[in-house]
């Protein structure tokens, strides 16, 4: 226990039409040099230097009721003059970013995650942590609470409900302070128990939507993915903060909740018991979100342990901690009964595809994808699909790959997770950058060296369609049916490609997005960027480009007139031949009685 006085925090929401909170922070003993504050530059679960300073308008410190000078020494760190405490240091917040990472403040909502808003002072990260929460008085508050697993000081247990009252809340220290995201307004919410303990699921203002059905089945999802580790929920609670906007994606994990974003489409309707793509998509974020609470919040690369906000955290592990992560998210919905396998498959199928069509896949690793993610995951552009792999999905892949590879041996991913939680997440230790291989390989029974050497730190293709056969799960190839084909589905002869164009582009403008290496475009001269106006002299529309990779003959030469940063150019461009590179996963209707049990252990349907 900390011999520090506690850290007193206080934000107010200021000015919900300027998007200003007003944070405060307390300490009782500043140190007699004068105290240092620092700000964190990023958020666990999201591996980008975010600056969050930058989202500060003006800072001031005062001492027994007199102001106290106070300096900015560097991006995110301020030091006020020596003075005898207690020493207060305010600062006002614009916070108008709608997604999981920062702050939002307007007249309907609130929200923070608590590394955009609170200082933390020098020495006294180890400090027990009061915040305080004022109830807004602007028009429109009226019957707002908080939502948020803080503990809470007005409950004899310290828990007390997800969604209360303002009031004073705690945390044991600064790092469990910033990992309890808070929501204030008005929700629309349900709880059901999984895992042993109460789960609330709160969206932000009026939802039109069956939360029954996503109780029920999130309910099933949250035990599937604790039976897997043991049984237990490793919270005394957990909380699902979602806001649901017209167009919008995230998620972000945090040590007993996560927050949400999600399109309003995504939410299924009560009345309406169809198992849409939209619904499916929402419930695999869930799911995703609640596997970190073990894997990245327990189960951790020892490179996070502690961790450091004030500079990149490298890690080779990320494929794991991420990519498992997303291998596992959408497996459990089929685990809980949830999802279809066909369903699944066509996922997987899906998965496989984006990668196929992915050249930097053969140029990098996943685990170099992993360090990288710092300056490029979050940073993509024109070029990243020639240079570069998701460690998200090919990591997925690569679980997926491992997995049955396992199963091959007689042990399972399964196994290796729970081996993770007992060796390294339940006593808090951190994964070396060796370990995953390792236990792998002891899991086995024999060296998986050479997996971890082609596949995770090599750039070949893990061979799933032979692993998949050993589940009884056909693979076929085929070719594109044009650019909205993603794959998992049977093709149609009448719509496949014979040519390609080696290249994306936006429908609405038919401004090209990528260019992929070697491919038709690139060596006609086209480049991201370029705006297509006319081909072989015919005004271009996004329809006459897919017609000329459906209708299109290999070889063929095809005049291209295009605008590039305002000048016209015409280039002429070679067609290659499409190539299959959609991926179609079926139940195997011919697999043996052992590819069958396989299946079933695998699935669990």
């Amino acid at each position: 226990m900390s011999t520090l006085a506690p850290l007193h925090y206080r934000v107010r929401c200021l000015d919900p039409q300027a998007h200003v909170f007003e944070v405060a922070c307390t300490v009782a003993a500043p140190a007699p040099e004068g105290q240092a504050f620092v700000l964190p530059t990023w958020v666990p679960g999201s591996y980008l230097i975010r600056e969050f300073a930058r989202h500060f308008i003006a800072v001031r410190a005062e001492a027994g009721g007199e102001p106290v000078a106070i300096a900015k020494t560097s991006k995110d760190r301020w030091r006020a003059a020596p003075c005898t405490g207690p020493l207060t240091v305010t600062a006002e917040v614009y916070a108008y970013d709608l997604s999981v990472r920062t702050a939002y403040l307007d007249a309907e909502r609130a929200y923070f995650n608590g590394g955009a808003l609170f200082l933390c002072p020098d020495g006294h990260a180890a400090a027990p942590c009061v915040l305080e929460l004022p109830a807004p008085t602007h028009p429109g508050a009226d019957g707002w609470q908080v939502a948020t697993t803080l503990s809470r000081t007005d409950n004899a247990a310290g828990i007390g409900p997800a969604i209360g009252g303002f009031g004073t809340f705690v945390a044991p220290d600064h790092d469990a302070l910033i990992d309890h995201p808070v929501e204030m307004g008005r929700f629309t919410a349900t709880t059901f128990r999984a895992g042993g303990v109460e789960h609330t699921l709160a969206f932000s203002g009026d939802v039109d939507t069956d939360l029954p059905r996503l109780a029920r089945d999130l309910a099933r999802i949250c035990d599937a993915q604790c039976a897997l580790f043991g049984g237990h929920a490793p919270f005394a609670r957990y909380l699902f903060l979602t806001c649901a906007v017209p167009a919008g994606y995230g998620g972000l994990e945090h040590r007993s909740s996560t927050s949400l974003i999600a399109r309003l489409d995504e939410l299924p309707r009560t009345g309406d018991p169809s198992l849409g793509d939209e619904y499916v998509r929402f419930l695999g974020l869930a799911s995703h979100e609640y596997f970190h609470s073990w894997n990245v919040k327990r189960i951790k690369p020892a490179a996070f342990m502690p961790y450091d906000l004030s500079r990149e955290g490298y890690t080779r592990q990320l494929w794991a901690f991420e990519g498992i992560t997303s291998y596992y998210d959408d497996l459990m919905l089929v685990r809980a009964g949830v999802l279809p396998v066909a369903r699944y498959l066509e996922i997987v199928a899906r998965g496989m595809t984006t990668v196929l069509r992915t050249p930097g896949r053969l140029r990098q690793s996943v685990a170099d994808a992993s360090f990288d993610a710092w300056i490029k995951y979050y940073r993509q552009d024109e070029n990243t699909p020639n240079s570069a792999v998701s460690y998200y999905i090919k990591g997925s892949l690569v679980g997926l790959a491992l997995d049955l590879t396992l199963r091959r041996h007689g042990s399972s991913l399964d196994a290796l997770m729970q081996a993770l939680w007992h060796r390294y997440g339940a006593p808090g230790i951190g994964v070396p950058e060796d370990a995953i291989a390792a236990l792998a390989s002891e899991l086995a029974g024999a060296s998986l060296a050479d997996f971890f050497a082609r596949y995770v730190d090599g750039t070949e293709d893990p061979p799933l369609a032979a692993l998949l056969a050993d589940v009884g799960v056909a693979c076929d190839v085929r070719a594109p049916q044009g650019s909205g084909d993603r794959g998992g589905k049977p093709g149609d002869a009448s719509k496949t490609q014979r040519a390609s164009l080696g290249a994306t582009w936006k429908a609405s403008d038919l401004q090209l997005a990528h260019v992929l290496r070697d491919g038709a475009a690139a060596r006609g001269g086209l480049s991201a960027g370029d705006v297509v106006v006319a081909i072989d002299g015919l005004k271009a529309t996004a329809e006459r480009l897919e017609d000329l990779q459906r209708k299109g003959a290999p070889g063929q030469r095809v005049a291209f007139t295009l605008f590039r940063r305002e000048r016209l150019l015409a280039r002429t461009v070679e067609l290659d031949a499409a190539r299959d590179d959609t991926i179609v996963l079926t139940v195997a209707h011919d697999a043996s009685n052992s590819a069958l049990a396989a299946r079933h252990a695998w699935l669990g349907a």
